[in-house]
């Protein structure tokens, strides 16, 4: 996958892949179909049914320390685009994509295509913190910020 010329903050690009892959775990959503990645804080969105309750915010956001607290290493595969479609959601990849896209590991927890910065480590990423929820129409918006 071609690299986006957008600036990406590796730190907040890995904390959203592992926000993602940890709210498949927990609450079987699909990956955020929207999101806003920036340095200060950031925002996913996703398919969901209501807003999260206050305790299954705190318990996301300590599940999501856990693992950048594991310390795993963040690597970067490519995969045959025809392989990728059998493991992958690629309705957002560029039209204008080459054979191989670009896969973002982070340790066994996460593999998703990506053409953003990522950090080597996960402990490069610090906590996350949530910010807030809502939901509106049927989509979930969860907000967050890194803390040092």
């Amino acid at each position: 996958m071609p690299r986006n010329p957008k600036d990406y903050y590796p730190p907040m690009n890995s904390a959203e892949h592992i926000l993602n892959q940890t709210m498949i775990r927990m609450f079987n959503t699909e990956r955020s179909f929207s999101n806003h990645i920036e340095r200060k804080k950031s925002k996913c969105d996703y398919h969901f049914n209501r807003n999260l309750l206050d305790e299954e915010l705190q318990n996301l956001e300590n599940e999501i320390n856990l693992i950048i607290n594991q310390h795993l290493d963040v690597t970067e595969s490519t995969i045959e685009i025809e392989k990728a479609k059998i493991k992958f959601n690629l309705d957002r990849l560029p039209e204008n994509h080459d054979n191989e896209i670009r896969v973002i590991n982070i340790g066994n927890y996460d593999s998703c295509p990506c053409s953003g910065e990522h950090v080597n480590n996960t402990k490069e990423i610090g906590k996350v913190k949530i910010l807030s929820s809502s939901f509106e129409n049927g989509v979930l918006r969860i907000r967050f910020k890194l803390l040092d």
